[in-house]
């Protein structure tokens, strides 16, 4: 089980996603990552990983992960697909559960149908990064269940990572302890105790459209043009 940093069981809201971004990398600063990527889960997700991306330095990119719900039980995850089409099993959720291998093939074609409907819109504007031997953050606005985030966790954690962190503004306590066993490090700001929606904890938690996501990926590949500019 990874580190779990949780720094205030506060029910204070953030002002936006912007904020939210900015003071969770002034605690990840700390940390003093090398050769850093920042991984935004669409679409909320993205304005956090922005803010962080910028504030620490590393590069952003997008995951495009889908979790495999369990039949009858959709919020239980037994595995998810990345945008390459590779299906991670949680061997010990599906074995109990056994599931049938038509359902796991029917719910991997599904999944990874809306993926490959992103990753062709995406990555037009930005190809993937590279994860092998990086420090891995991976981050969203919030999270409730953590179904969503687990699935993000185990596709980057496929492609070996040196160090595989979750970063968040906002989650509630169980849920991050149980998030931690597959993170060498959790950074969370705020964990309060009464957990509904995650928007509660944002006075403005207006959707983020998916333009407003394409923007973010053109000036992405506009910083790191800059970035790898030579001197002189």
């Amino acid at each position: 089980m990874g580190k779990v940093r949780i720094f205030s069981y506060s029910e204070e809201p953030f002002r936006d996603r912007v904020e939210a971004g900015r003071l969770l990398a002034g605690e990840l600063e700390k940390l003093h990552l090398k050769d850093a990527v920042v991984l935004g889960i669409p679409r909320g997700g993205i304005v956090i990983a922005r803010e962080l991306a910028f504030i620490l330095n590393a590069d952003l990119d997008i995951v495009l992960s889908r979790k495999l719900g369990a039949a009858g039980n959709p919020e239980l995850a037994i595995g998810a697909v990345g945008e390459d089409g590779k299906l991670f099993l949680n061997e010990t959720a599906a074995s109990v559960l056994s599931e049938e291998k038509t359902y796991i093939e029917q719910e991997k074609t599904r999944s990874f149908a809306v993926i490959k409907r992103r990753s062709e819109k995406y990555r037009q504007i930005l190809p993937k990064v590279s994860l092998k031997d990086r420090s891995v953050i991976v981050t969203d606005d919030g999270i409730a269940t953590g179904a969503t985030m687990r699935a993000a966790l185990w596709i980057a954690r496929g492609e070996h990572p040196q160090r595989l962190l979750a970063a968040l503004p906002v989650g509630p306590p169980d849920t991050l302890q149980r998030l931690a066993e597959d993170v060498d490090d959790l950074v969370c700001l705020r964990a309060p105790a009464l957990f509904s929606a995650i928007g509660q904890f944002y006075l403005d938690f207006s959707q983020v459209e998916d333009e407003e996501v394409l923007e973010i990926l053109r000036k992405e590949v506009k910083r790191k043009g800059k970035k790898n500019l030579p001197f002189g």
